[in-house]
């Protein structure tokens, strides 16, 4: 039988490259792969599956041949190009936001909402932001068992989670403030030191900065809206009450989440508990009296979701506090990219 055809769109990128590492460890279920990215990135050669492959410019005609092809590029590229790609025959899996809300592109967690991954009238399946998928997973087992009313969140986010430049942005100025033990001392002294923001609105070396994203509607940023919208999508519950913050922290890579979440029914710690330990996708780390939670220290490099501190609120027997982290570069963008493309692999092999 004919394994199918793949191609990695963005394969240089800092997810393209997380991508071409989980394509050379999970299981080999794809036959050619074509390693695609800008025309001034052509050429280049990568290695996959233990051998160098030449990247491919991005065109039409690459797709010629493909069953399923993966973008992680910006929105304004697989805006233009996924469209493109499907009309070619190929089944577009687009990690950017361009196709997220869209109601004719389902946006699949694997573990969550499978089912949506058929109906695709475009030929394209969106990926969810990295700061949503850091938390469903765990949240979507729980609303399995307890139904979901309520969330209110607070996302711990990661330099990567702004690309390439975030994070050389994030590391150039722990370079400048190293050594220098007065800072954060005095108004402005950072700041001062650090120099370039980079994509960040303030310095993030030696602080944390309450902004991700762009600025949308009455002071909402667009990574809350995000949280939001995707998680009702995801969830099926159009109108599910969500409150989000997120915050910009000086972590290279790994997202955080504190979460509360109401429940329709009533919930316990221990049963929470036992519901996440069965959970694919799912590791619980929580004994705070041998602390024992996820950080993202412990987490990064890692495929699942972390989830600790799980505690039933002090006011409300209907409602849980936890705290959750994931590898935004793994299941909060390549891994669960990677998953969706193998349920569409295995689709494909069905007829």
């Amino acid at each position: 039988m004919r394994k199918p055809s793949l191609a990695v769109v963005g394969a240089t990128g800092a997810v393209g490259t997380v991508m071409l590492d989980l394509l050379s460890s999970r299981a080999d279920i794809w036959g050619e792969i074509r390693l695609v990215a800008s025309p001034r990135s052509a050429g280049r050669k990568l290695a996959i599956r233990g051998a160098q492959t030449e990247v491919l410019p991005l065109s039409e005609d690459v797709f010629d041949g493909i069953d399923v092809a993966m973008f992680d590029v910006p929105d304004e590229v697989s805006a233009t190009w996924a469209p493109i790609a499907a009309a070619r025959g190929a089944v577009a899996v687009d990690n950017s936001g361009a196709f997220r809300m869209d109601p004719d592109v389902p946006l699949v967690v694997p573990e969550i909402n499978p089912g949506e991954l058929s109906r695709r009238p475009k030929g394209i399946i969106a990926n969810a932001n990295c700061t949503t998928l850091s938390m469903i997973v765990a949240v979507g087992v729980l609303h399995r068992t307890f139904v979901l009313k309520e969330l209110v969140v607070a996302s711990y986010q990661a330099a990567s989670g702004a690309g390439q430049v975030g994070i050389d942005t994030l590391y150039a100025q722990l370079d400048k403030v190293a050594g220098t033990r007065t800072l954060g001392q005095r108004a402005g002294d950072v700041r001062a030191v650090v120099g370039d923001l980079g994509p960040f609105p303030a310095p993030l070396a030696m602080n944390v900065v309450p902004w991700a994203g762009s600025l949308k509607a009455d002071g909402w940023s667009s990574e809350e809206l995000k949280i939001r919208n995707e998680s009702r999508k995801i969830l099926g519950l159009p109108s599910l009450r969500v409150s989000a913050t997120c915050v910009r922290v000086p972590v290279v890579t790994t997202h955080s989440v504190a979460v509360h979440a109401v429940f329709e029914q009533e919930v316990t710690p221990s049963v929470a508990w036992e519901v996440l330990r069965a959970a694919p996708g799912v590791v619980v780390a929580d004994d705070p009296a041998a602390g024992e939670f996820p950080t993202p220290a412990d987490v990064v490099g890692t495929d699942p979701s972390w989830v600790g501190r799980v505690r039933q609120s002090l006011d409300d027997p209907h409602a849980l506090d936890f705290f959750v982290c994931g590898d935004n570069l793994r299941k909060g963008a390549a891994l669960n990219t990677a998953q969706i493309a193998e349920l569409v692999a295995a689709e494909l092999a069905e007829g």
